[in-house]
């Protein structure tokens, strides 16, 4: 009974007791941010792997950027593009815009080699994939006047899907995004919105060949080194909805890269981590929880007489419920409970698929997300 009482006490901790410790911090500790009105020069680096249905629109975005153009340099780098990316790069006539052309390698290698070419104070970080709004940069850039600064993220907005499934990973979503900023009030988030993040080019260090999140190595080290990573709420990129299939394939290379981040810089398991206890709480905590689940399942069985039948038949009608969601149609009510128990769980069998980065080449693990305005 004990073990059943410390798992679930440990599983309500992590998913609702410790986001609402961090709210009540964020109104009681929020650390603000000193904001200016310089522009430094930014290099908008844009590494790309056949994304040529998404060329066009995302520089136009980033050419609509409220933002001198004087200031600004654009660098895609197309790894190892067998589409028409390079072709449609190539049809904006500007001198801010740069196309460097590499093997296949990898993201990790493709933002290095942007970043050498790159001439900028502010480096911007975004992916192929989401459009930015007008005002983004200049609100990002202005954080950048506060010394303690060291990465900036804009906030990843998700469209409204048209299923049941869609809707429960933008909420999913919305909750990561809600403790981000709360941690940024306080003090730091523990990473960066891939996507689309900025980071002094004084920060930047080399990435290893095979690290999966960037988006966290970059500005962990940042961190390490005192500065803040915050985000900016003002700036803004747009996502398509994506159902809970595709999103598995990335929560596995994410949870996977967490895994991978703790042996890289296993200093955050330490009292050097300045914020151990939300690190151990979120990161490490989240880790945790199919393993909690499980302990708790088999706690069930040793509850005396009915207590027993209870609460196995409760937990497995659960992981039932979850598992014939895609029979159960978009109209029925059921489809409330089946829909948000399926992407908890598939959730839970990321972090467990995540694993294999301790087993297997890492880069086993990248998965092209095939996402986009085709499959509306």
């Amino acid at each position: 009974m004990l073990l059943f009482l410390v798992c679930a006490g440990c599983i309500l901790y992590v998913l609702a007791g410790y986001p609402v410790a961090l709210g009540f911090l964020a109104r009681r500790r929020r650390r603000p941010v000193k904001k200016g009105s310089k522009l430094p020069i930014v290099s908008v680096i844009i590494p790309v792997h056949n994304g040529g249905r998404f060329v066009e629109e995302k520089l136009e975005s980033v050419f609509a950027l409220d933002y001198p153009l004087g200031r600004l340099e654009v660098i895609v780098v197309a790894d190892g593009c067998t589409d028409d990316t390079e072709a449609l790069v190539r049809r904006f006539q500007n001198e801010s815009l740069h196309l460097i052309s590499i093997p296949h390698s990898g993201k990790p290698t493709a933002l290095n080699t942007g970043v050498a070419r790159a001439s900028g104070q502010i480096l911007l970080m975004t992916d192929i994939r989401q459009q930015l709004q007008p005002e983004s940069l200049r609100t990002m850039a202005a954080c950048f006047e506060d010394s303690e600064v060291g990465v900036v993220s804009g906030v990843l907005v998700v469209r409204e899907g048209t299923s049941r499934d869609e809707a429960d990973i933008r909420l999913y979503w919305r909750y990561e995004s809600w403790i981000r900023e709360k941690l940024s009030e306080i003090d730091s988030m523990f990473g960066a919105t891939g996507p689309f993040y900025a980071i002094r080019r004084s920060l930047f260090v080399p990435l290893p060949e095979d690290i999966l999140l960037d988006d966290v190595y970059l500005p962990m080290t940042a961190f390490l080194r005192g500065y803040r990573l915050i985000v900016e709420p003002a700036a803004r990129a747009t996502e398509y909805p994506m159902t809970s299939a595709r999103e598995f394939g990335r929560k596995v290379r994410t949870l996977g890269g967490n895994y991978q981040i703790m042996l890289r810089l296993p200093v955050l398991l330490t009292r050097r981590n300045r914020l151990l206890w939300h690190f151990l709480s979120y990161k490490f905590g989240r880790l945790l929880l199919p393993w909690l689940l499980t302990m708790m399942l088999a706690a069930s069985f040793l509850f005396p007489g009915p207590w027993s039948t209870i609460l196995v038949c409760l937990q497995i009608s659960f992981y039932l419920l979850a598992a014939l969601d895609s029979k159960v149609p978009q109209h029925i009510l059921l489809k409330r409970i089946s829909s948000p128990s399926h992407t908890f769980v598939m959730l839970m069998a990321a972090t467990v698929r995540g694993l294999q980065v301790l087993f297997v080449p890492a880069r086993t693990l990248w998965k092209v997300t095939d996402i986009g305005p085709l499959d509306s």
